[in-house]
């Protein structure tokens, strides 16, 4: 019994730095965010400056149009960058696990805008979406467009320039994951839908796909959030304007809470921001055994 007492005491102690490390960071957080719903906070003044505020903040909340344009960008932001990047990635990965020479070379240079410095990819991307002088722009003029997007500066086009930077980044982390997908597939289905007389689009569509479901549903799922929590890009690019039109949530609660220095209502959006990406991971992980099943 005293054993398997300091077999506990030791295993505790291994772990404690870890859960204090969760405790001091996440979990304290995340409680003190949450009372601040409930006041209104004046974080220069020290503990002295709470006042209770009641539901004054979620009523505010639900008030705030910006709020919810902002939710709608991040909505589109994720409808179309995690569709358009796990396909690309897909299509990437197929390629180069069967036809493409220098694999590893080629394959950590489309990984690497994934592992790189947001700030440092928005201010690059922020230079190619020059309305004037940009290589985007330019090359749009030579293949015969007369008058190309603004990009950044125009508010039509703004949220699509950052979308299709993040698609950029993304395509390498979801080819990635779709190659050690690939790689896990038995060759004997491929060979034995070669004697049956498929091609190969009917052995993509029909054995690849499928099999890869389950790296799909992982893709997606951490893409999702990610898309949700988008923020550097934004506020290197374009600081949500021109007039809003790149604003997400993760921005406003940053104005709200350290710009304007109202730390309450920044933590209530938070709070609503952290619920839309809980609903919507929990019908992912609701509906993962349905649609994984249909081959």
């Amino acid at each position: 019994m005293r054993d398997k007492t300091r077999e506990n005491v030791a295993g505790y102690l291994f772990i404690l730095p870890n859960l204090l490390g969760f405790a001091a960071f996440i979990l304290f957080p995340m409680v003190f965010s949450f009372v601040l719903i409930f006041t209104d906070w004046d974080y220069l003044k020290g503990m002295s400056g709470f006042s209770f505020a009641g539901l004054g903040n979620i009523v505010k909340l639900g008030e705030d149009p910006i709020v919810w344009r902002s939710l709608l960008h991040n909505v589109v932001f994720s409808l179309t960058s995690v569709p358009v990047a796990l396909g690309l990635g897909l299509l990437l990965a197929v390629i180069l696990n069967r036809f493409v020479y220098l694999k590893t070379a080629i394959r950590t240079m489309i990984f690497l805008p994934y592992m790189s410095s947001i700030v440092a990819i928005s201010v690059v991307w922020r230079v190619l979406y020059n309305p004037s002088q940009g290589p985007v722009n330019s090359v749009l003029k030579a293949l015969g467009v007369d008058h190309p997007p603004g990009w950044l500066s125009s508010p039509d086009w703004s949220l699509a320039g950052i979308i299709l930077m993040t698609i950029w980044t993304y395509i390498g982390y979801a080819m990635i994951l779709y190659m050690a997908g690939i790689q896990g597939i038995s060759k004997d289905l491929y060979e034995a839908s070669e004697i049956d007389g498929a091609s190969g689009l009917k052995s993509f569509l029909h054995i690849t796909v499928p099999m890869l479901k389950p790296t799909t549903f992982l893709t997606a799922v951490t893409l999702i959030i990610s898309s949700f929590q988008v923020f550097a890009s934004v506020q290197v690019m374009t600081n949500g304007g021109p007039m809003r039109s790149s604003s997400v949530l993760a921005l406003y609660i940053y104005e709200q809470a350290f710009e304007l220095r109202n730390m309450s209502y920044g933590a209530t959006v938070s709070w609503l921001l952290f619920l839309f990406i809980f609903v919507v991971t929990l019908v992912q992980w609701r509906s993962q055994r349905s649609w994984q099943d249909q081959f």
